[in-house]
């Protein structure tokens, strides 16, 4: 597993040691044809998809390509970092481990290597609320892991769940707070996934044809821990992830207010973080209501299909925030994706769907060869744009491309 890199990592080759299936990927976005090629089709159809028509998907990744940096010329990046600081704690690199939900149905104990390559990386990791491995093993893991939560609908089981999370040792929590209904996944019905999973001859078919996932992931799951369940919905455990005639509870959220937060506020000791923020008003409420940062989100365009994209509305959320942090997701395939979203403001960035893909790959070992390509790609990209360190990056180190020629080039 990949440690943090040195300075100039991004310019060598990736180490020979590595397995033949991890070499061949050189940058995030091989990982998902691997993943899809190893998958069976209703989990790669879940973790790859989105909403109804995956518009606000498509369009997180077409924002970047929108923005084209301006690089500064002859200056002295020989000691230049990739590091970054958020919360008065130095990472490796300004990026992190999004949570994911069910990632150990898609990777053998996929939240533990997550979690483990995070750590050994020297990266924030956040695990998600619908995750499949109890909370209190994962923090095991990584002492520092952040965890993610989608609020109960009753007051009484928000301060339970808040109770237990407090108890295993969390430090950071992150309330969800785009998720009033479920959405429209059509994809995920025409690709037969269902939480829990239905048995049928067309499921069983569909993983004895991925041989590879039904006895290093499935099987190997079963006789080691047993019938996967929802552990961190709730306080107590939830449904398991294959059953005939079990729903899932998903809890009226619709009901759900500013209140509730401030109730967490008052409950959760440590860092408040709220994820889900696309407008700048949002925002102040959210300072107001005692978070100490917020995340610029979509939900990967998973929820409302047609929002907008995060990277669009960064910098009025920014402008909006004063001086608590803002974070950001949605789309980040490339360091220099990270970068533009940094000169936009965002003081933080978190990666998704590559991550679980490299999961599914290779485990703890794909999910750190992911990190280490990711970082290296940022170290390359600073030297390019003449900067020593993320946190130099500024509104002119990018042009959006639509406002024509630059400010004195007219």
């Amino acid at each position: 597993m990949h440690g943090p890199l040195p300075a100039h990592a991004g310019a060598k080759p990736p180490p020979t040691r590595l397995p033949k299936r991890l070499v061949r990927a050189l940058c995030l976005d091989d990982f998902e044809p691997m993943a899809r090629a190893h998958l069976p089709r209703p989990i790669f159809g879940y973790v790859a998809g989105a909403a109804e028509r995956n518009a606000s998907l498509e369009d997180n990744h077409r924002a970047f390509c929108e923005w084209g940096f301006v690089p500064r010329i002859l200056r002295d990046v020989s000691r230049r970092d990739p590091a970054a600081t958020l919360f008065g704690r130095r990472w490796s690199a300004p990026f992190g481990i999004a949570p994911m939900g069910l990632a150990a149905l898609v990777a053998y104990r996929g939240d533990i290597a997550l979690a483990e390559a995070a750590k050994a990386a020297n990266i924030p990791f956040v695990l998600s609320g619908s995750s499949l491995i109890r909370l209190e093993e994962v923090i095991a893991a990584n002492p520092e892991a952040w965890f993610q939560a989608y609020l109960p609908g009753a007051a009484e089981r928000i301060e339970k769940l808040i109770d237990r999370v407090a108890a295993a040792g969390f430090g950071t929590l992150l309330v969800t707070v785009d998720t009033a209904v479920l959405p429209s996944r059509e994809n995920n019905v025409r690709n037969g996934f269902s939480t829990p999973l239905r048995p049928s001859l067309r499921l069983a078919w569909d993983g004895l044809i991925k041989p590879r996932w039904l006895i290093g992931t499935w099987f190997r799951t079963l006789a080691r821990y047993g019938m996967p369940h929802f552990e961190n919905s709730f306080a107590e455990r939830g449904v398991p992830i294959l059953a005939r005639n079990v729903l899932r509870d998903f809890t009226a959220r619709d009901h759900l207010n500013w209140e509730h937060l401030a109730l967490i506020r008052r409950r959760w000791k440590g860092r408040l973080l709220v994820k889900g923020i696309l407008h700048p008003e949002d925002a102040r409420l959210a300072r107001e209501h005692g978070a100490d940062a917020v995340i610029v989100s979509n939900h990967g365009g998973r929820q409302l299909d047609g929002s907008v994209s995060p990277l669009r509305v960064l910098p009025a959320v920014v402008a909006a925030s004063g001086d608590m942090p803002v974070l950001f997701d949605g789309g980040v395939r490339r360091g220099t994706d990270v970068l533009k979203a940094m000169a936009l403001g965002a003081r933080f960035v978190f990666v998704g769907r590559p991550m679980l893909y490299a999961a599914a790959v290779g485990g703890a070992e794909g999910v750190g060869h992911a990190i280490a390509l990711l970082r290296g790609e940022l170290d390359r990209d600073l030297a390019l744009l003449g900067i020593d360190t993320p946190a130099s990056l500024g509104r002119d180190s990018v042009f959006r491309l639509a406002d024509g020629l630059l400010p004195g080039l007219g």
